[in-house]
């Protein structure tokens, strides 16, 4: 006779899942199931298993699928046991602490995915021995310390995306060893030392991104010009110096940025690849002509070569021998020294001419058409674009807008209807400036990968990120005929975009899944869960129960509601409480007793601020974070509207200039936020005279240009747009690397939508709120509140960081004083004595920019994107000042007395501050 025995997981993997569930805090419950059952044939939620039982009589487990569910904590060493594991995916969650060194004991393990946590300490030596990893994905963490030596052993790997970390010291010329990679993306690190000239030998590599490093004084290898594959070469931003190589022989080369260094001589004058569509050598000190190649690349879609010292002349023939009219064509040509037109100056409406300004030709009379281009034009730009249904002749109302169904828009059955799934994706790094000639080739690839016809795609929208990185949603409808995508469907789609399955093109290059979104008629499918073995009737005979009891229990709540009202409040609060918890991703929901243990049940040791809205603690969590906790005044009807405002905003803005929320409390009659802990204080800490170290010249212009983006984006890219409303220096706080993040959005505003006619409103109606000193005078009288009044707060924070005074301080006010000064040529009389010497070109165009913001009227003032693009500008003529230059000059100069574009003055006045 022949016993059948149960399948079970090997005992030793169910141990590790019990301690890795452990070591993590599972704010939205998705991990329940793991305390009942058998993890492979229970289908514990994020577990895989393979389907046979190995040589032991075990079943094992193939995969941890873990993205995107809100969980914080940190990972455990008993990760390590799982040593079958091919799939380890904890990306777009809040994990903290280390990457255990014993993943590296996971032999098979072929994808390693954790970005988009806030993971902090080193690398370890251990996860170097991989045989079979293909993916190694760490960035947008908190990464320290080197990248090991030991990871040129990692044989099998394609793409290492190391980017957005706090990596430091030299890239291991060792890695030049990985015969497999594809991908090295190490950006926005802290990285020195050299380029390793040995990667000319990795036979496969199509991308080195390396933008905003600091390889001081380095320079590009010439022997990068040797590689044959290379398709991509990013090196923004790293202080290299030197000349750059001939690449004319690397002909699979699409995209070539170097700017924002101190490169110099001339560019090289051989024909670059018939593919390149991206060639960005601005902010540099290149000299000599522009290559008269650069006019027979067919493809080209950007050149950018502003704030260099080139010459001669500029050939019109770069737009005339374009391969097709319709392809955008971005050219910057601005400070320079070109001195003449080859060509009739009038380029077709597909490009963009960016501009001629400070260059010698725009004095040339005899060129055609010259005053025109010696301004700002803003044509051909293709930063946000989005889909429009080709269904106009459709019965409006048609599809059941509830169960989210909508018409198919290149069906080809007119005006079907279908319920689409909801994909968010990134392209990483792509070979291309403007998306919009390769839309159609994106949709072919596409949908081949994922086995559809064309029609059943639609690119929603598309926007460029910082990166540059192409964000979009898509949206997969089901086939003609079929008006849902079945369960099978839906899971084998999930599965190929979370395996990586979709094919890497060059051109698109390394992607990324950011989210999966299940609504209406999927919503009991995620595609992180293995599918329950329930048949359709107890699906529907569960939906029905469920409906039931949600009846029942919002009549109860009704009663309860009507009976008890002197509990309304509190019943309110909790649902509030539940519906936060649901919104907002990745946004934690701490408990009191947390926020109590993390700040010393609020001890005033632990206590770093206090203004109308509350006290802000200093607290550590229980995984060691540090962190900012806020908690509101008792009883402060204002505070809980502006509790309510920060969390609602807080939670859909994400840029590097504003800081970052990790969560709220809002039990036991508090109500708090917590922010990440900004360990250098606020920008009025530091013009303080009671500050022991003193603020530079340098880093002044970074915190300010740092707090422009911010609010620029705030202004532009917000969805709604948003005015800040209390812009002030204690409200510009600096992390650990002294970037400048905005915060505290209680008294924010939404800027104005267009209203039924289409008819979009310049302001804002409202309470006139914020702080005195820097309220724009016009809002101040007149209640409407504009993004030009940001501008203003903004400007008296630029003086504020010029001067060290104060807004307003006995009885003087700032824009009074230093305006005053400016006009009497006194300027060095309110500089801040504590900010060393500084370029008086740079201190010049600062001053002159402050004050313009500061204009009563509010359509004398800048915009938000004005004022970035200045500052960007008087930072990039201070990088091209030699770096020993401050040290030689004679800090007896006076600010306001005539100097050349390299001079230095000194201030000695008094200082202001209070």
């Amino acid at each position: 006779m022949l016993l059948t025995v149960a399948q079970i997981t090997d005992p030793s993997e169910v141990s590790a899942l019990a301690s890795i569930k452990n070591g993590l805090i599972d704010n939205m419950g998705y991990l329940k199931d793991w305390e009942k059952g058998d993890p492979c044939t229970s289908n514990w939620t994020g577990v895989f298993c393979f389907h046979k039982v190995g040589a032991e009589g075990y079943l094992h487990i193939r995969e941890l699928r873990m993205m995107g569910m809100n969980l914080s904590g940190s990972l455990t060493p008993e990760l390590g046991q799982l040593s079958h594991l091919h799939f380890l995916n904890f990306m777009w969650n809040d994990l903290t602490g280390s990457i255990p060194e014993e993943i590296g004991n996971i032999k098979p393990l072929k994808l390693l995915l954790l970005t988009g946590n806030r993971l902090s300490g080193s690398l370890s030596d251990q996860l170097g021995y991989l045989p079979n990893l293909s993916i190694f994905q760490i960035d947008e963490n908190q990464i320290s310390g080197t990248i090991p030596k030991s990871f040129s052993n990692l044989n099998s790997v394609q793409h290492i995306h190391f980017n957005n970390n706090t990596l430091s010291s030299q890239i291991p010329p060792e890695l030049s060893n990985l015969s497999t990679l594809l991908h090295l993306l190490v950006d926005n690190n802290n990285l020195s030392g050299y380029l390793p000239p040995e990667f000319s030998a990795l036979p496969r590599l199509r991308i080195i991104q390396l933008d905003n490093n600091n390889f001081s004084r380095a320079e590009i290898p010439a022997s990068y010009g040797n590689m044959s594959s290379l398709v991509k070469l990013s090196l923004r931003n790293c202080k290299l110096r030197g000349s750059i190589p001939d690449l004319s022989r690397v002909q699979s080369l699409h995209y070539l940025d170097l700017s924002w260094n101190q490169l110099s001589g001339s560019i090289p004058q051989n024909k670059l690849s018939n593919n390149m569509t991206t060639i960005i050598l601005s902010h540099n000190r290149l000299d000599g002509s522009i290559p008269k190649s650069f006019s027979s690349l067919p493809l080209l879609q950007k050149l950018s070569v502003e704030n260099n010292l080139l010459n001669g002349s500029f050939s019109t023939d770069i737009w005339q021998n374009k391969s097709t009219s319709t392809s955008a064509l971005m050219i910057d040509l601005r400070n320079n020294s070109l001195s003449n037109i080859l060509g009739t100056l009038e380029p077709p409406l597909n490009v963009t001419l960016k501009v001629l300004q400070a260059n010698p030709v725009c004095s040339n009379e005899n060129v055609r058409n010259i005053v025109k281009f010696c301004g700002y034009e803003t044509r051909a730009e293709d930063k946000t674009s989005n889909s429009t249904n080709g269904n106009g002749a459709c019965p409006i109302h048609a599809c059941p807008k509830d169960n989210y169904y909508e018409y198919v828009p290149t069906s080809p059955v007119p005006c079907s209807c279908a319920s689409p799934l909801r994909i968010g994706w990134r392209l990483k790094s792509p070979s291309f400036s403007y998306f919009d000639p390769y839309v159609h080739q994106f949709e072919q690839y596409m949908t081949n990968d994922l086995h559809l016809d064309l029609y059943q795609m639609l690119i929603e929208s598309s926007s460029w990120e910082e990166g540059p990185r192409l964000r979009m949603q898509l949206k997969l409808f089901p086939a003609v005929g079929v008006s849902t995508f079945n369960k099978s469907e839906v899971i084998r789609i999930s599965e190929i975009l979370q395996f990586w399955e979709i094919s890497v093109v060059d051109l698109f290059g390394p992607y990324e899944l950011l989210n999966f979104t299940l609504l209406g008629p999927y919503s009991y499918l995620n595609p992180d869960i293995q599918p329950k073995h329930k048949s359709e009737g107890a699906l529907v005979a569960g939906v029905v129960a469920v409906s039931f009891a949600a009846t029942f229990a919002i009549i109860v709540a009704v009663l309860i509601k009507r009976r008890h009202a002197k509990y309304r409040s509190i019943l309110s609060r909790k649902r509030l409480s539940s519906r936060l918890t649901i919104k907002m991703d990745g946004i934690r929901s701490f408990t009191f007793r947390e926020m109590a243990l993390a700040t010393n049940n609020f001890d005033s040791s632990n206590q770093v601020g206090e203004g109308g809205y509350g006290t802000v603690f200093k607290g550590t969590l229980a995984d060691k974070t540090i962190v900012a906790i806020k908690q509101a005044k008792e009883g402060s009807l204002q505070g809980q509207k502006e509790f309510l405002t920060e969390i609602s905003l807080l939670s859909r803005l994400h840029h590097r200039n504003l800081v970052s929320l990790l969560g709220y409390c809002d039990e036991e009659g508090d109500q708090m936020l917590v922010y990440e802990f900004m360990c250098n204080g606020t920008l009025r800490d530091w013009l303080s005279v009671k500050c022991k170290e003193s603020l530079k010249f340098g880093p002044r212009l970074q915190i300010a240009l740092g707090a422009a983006k911010g609010i620029l984006y705030l202004h532009t890219e917000a969805n709604p747009p948003i005015f800040h409303r209390d812009i002030k220096a204690s409200n510009i706080l600096l992390d650990s690397k002294m970037t400048a993040k905005v915060a505290d959005f209680g008294l924010s505003r939404l800027a104005p939508v267009q209203d039924d006619e289409g008819v979009l409103p310049n302001h804002v109606s409202t309470i006139v709120k914020g702080t005195p000193g820097y309220l724009d005078p016009e809002y101040f009288l007149t209640r409407k509140l504009t993004d030009k009044s940001d501008v203003y707060s903004l400007g008296v924070v630029f003086l504020e960081t010029l001067t060290g005074m104060r807004p307003i301080s006995h009885g003087k006010n700032i824009v009074r004083e230093v305006n005053f000064a400016h006009e009497s040529e006194k300027m060095h009389s309110v500089m801040d004595n504590t900010m060393g010497p500084y370029p008086s070109e740079c201190m010049e165009k600062f001053v002159a920019l402050a004050l313009k913001c500061c204009e009563d009227k509010p359509e004398d003032r800048p915009s938000m994107l004005d004022v970035v693009r200045e500052l960007e500008t008087i930072q990039s003529i201070l990088n091209m000042m030699p770096d020993t230059e401050a040290d030689t000059v004679d800090s007896k100069t006076k600010f306001n007395e005539p100097k050349s574009s390299s001079s230095f003055s000194d201030s000695t006045s008094r200082d202001y501050a209070m």
